[in-house]
């Protein structure tokens, strides 16, 4: 793609790094294929390449955002199959994070976006506040259709629907706690506790704890950690983003200097994808670059870290398991392979569905600020997903976790819960309730 930024933009090193990601562009259109809001809509400015047109636009005339631009950014998931379709090999991600930045800076919101953004900002990635978000959400569920009706609150009536029924007890594994490896040492690892999986399904730490530990592993997860900055980073509050990911930052490498640390183990995909690239975050920050670097690259999946270990091959249960690819784990890690290898080899019987890459529709808050895409493209995944009859599914995210259990009549469990169960742990809750074993 030709751009006709001038010297003096160019000096400015995000407009550089726009630019030089624009300029891969060879508007084939293979991303359109592969893009959720594209397939479902039909609107080329709803497409990667659309987008791309926008933000070029925008940055080099130095224009402030508008309403237009605005739409289309919002739209966009993050889930990033175009990157994985690019034959281009275009930077789509680091491109639409500096257009929500962008947006976020330059655009005034109407007013019940401001608070509705401004609400999940401060309440998600805090575990005590979402759990009392969570709360008020079961008060609220007489009202959410009123809510549905008026525009600027449907993302309300969208929270609400989403809230589960119940909460799960408050977690057994308290931040700064050390669980040591059953038997010899053979690794010692620091967990993410991460902030809305905590409150949502502290069972997914718990297993990971279960399961590491009687391989050997130490597991240590360090107090004060606080949220790593993905749910704020993707709404392009940037400042907020960087605060949180410093903290982070600095409380893992305590450890890493302290007593030393094998691996960041991380079983939430969408953490895991902004982590692996808090070197990129802070690149211009002298401070934390070398230190967010080394993070990043410390920082693996749980199915990246159980491929490195000598797990048994199990005989077959019997049990079919559909397994759905997070986005943030397929198309941004590029973990593909590991997780359905893992699962075979503890004994289930894999099956995926037709339209792997195409995006379940939660992608962080998306399900909460695009309801009505994210109702469609849950829609179609969940029909996908029962055509193959399983008997349970198994995801690494938390938020595809969320999404799916409101749209299938089986078992949506997270892969690690699958594994520890599969090696000697406890039967997750949600197979004994529903009484499939």
């Amino acid at each position: 793609m030709q751009t006709s930024f001038t010297p003096e933009q160019l000096a400015d090193p995000k407009v550089a790094e726009a630019e030089a990601i624009l300029r891969k562009c060879v508007h084939c259109g293979f991303c359109t294929a592969t893009c959720p809001t594209y397939v479902t809509l039909g609107n080329e400015l709803d497409s990667p390449r659309g987008r791309i047109y926008l933000i070029k636009d925008m940055l080099e005339n130095g224009r402030d955002a508008d309403a237009e631009v605005a739409l289309h950014v919002d739209r966009c998931l993050s889930c990033l199959a175009c990157t994985t379709t690019c034959p281009s090999g275009v930077d789509y991600m680091h491109l639409i994070d500096q257009a929500r930045v962008h947006v976020e800076e330059t655009y005034r919101r109407p007013l019940a976006d401001r608070f509705i953004r401004g609400l999940i900002a401060r309440t998600v990635p805090y575990p005590g506040r979402f759990r009392l978000a969570l709360r008020l959400a079961r008060l609220g569920r007489p009202f959410a259709g009123l809510l549905a009706k008026l525009p600027g609150l449907k993302p309300l009536a969208a929270m609400i629907a989403l809230a589960p029924k119940s909460l799960k007890p408050k977690p057994d594994l308290p931040p700064g706690g050390l669980f040591r490896a059953e038997g010899e040492r053979k690794g010692r690892v620091a967990l993410l506790a991460g902030c809305a999986q905590s409150v949502l399904d502290p069972g997914i730490n718990g297993a990971t704890v279960s399961l590491l530990t009687r391989l050997g592993i130490e597991v240590i997860m360090p107090k004060g950690e606080g949220c790593c900055g993905a749910l704020t980073h993707h709404m392009g509050r940037e400042d907020e983003a960087s605060e949180q990911a410093r903290h982070v930052v600095d409380t893992w490498m305590a450890e890493i200097e302290g007593k030393g640390l094998d691996a960041i183990v991380i079983t939430a995909s969408g953490c895991g994808t902004v982590i692996k690239d808090y070197g990129h975050l802070f690149r211009h920050d002298a401070a934390y670059r070398d230190k967010a670097a080394k993070i990043a690259g410390m920082s693996v999946d749980i199915t990246q870290y159980l491929a490195t270990l000598d797990l048994p091959q199990k005989p077959g249960n019997g049990v079919v398991v559909a397994y759905h690819s997070a986005c943030s784990l397929q198309h941004g890690q590029k973990v593909v392979n590991e997780p359905k290898a893992l699962l075979k080899k503890a004994g289930f019987t894999v099956k995926e569905p037709a339209e792997g890459h195409l995006c379940c529709g939660s992608a962080g808050t998306y399900n909460m600020l695009q309801a009505e895409i994210s109702e469609k493209l849950k829609a179609r995944k969940a029909k996908n997903i029962a055509a193959l009859q399983p008997r349970l599914v198994a995801t690494g995210n938390i938020g595809c976790m969320t999404q799916l259990s409101t749209a299938l009549s089986v078992p949506v469990l997270h892969t690690v819960e699958l594994l520890d169960w599969a090696y000697g742990g406890r039967e997750p809750e949600k197979i004994n309730q529903n009484h499939l074993m």
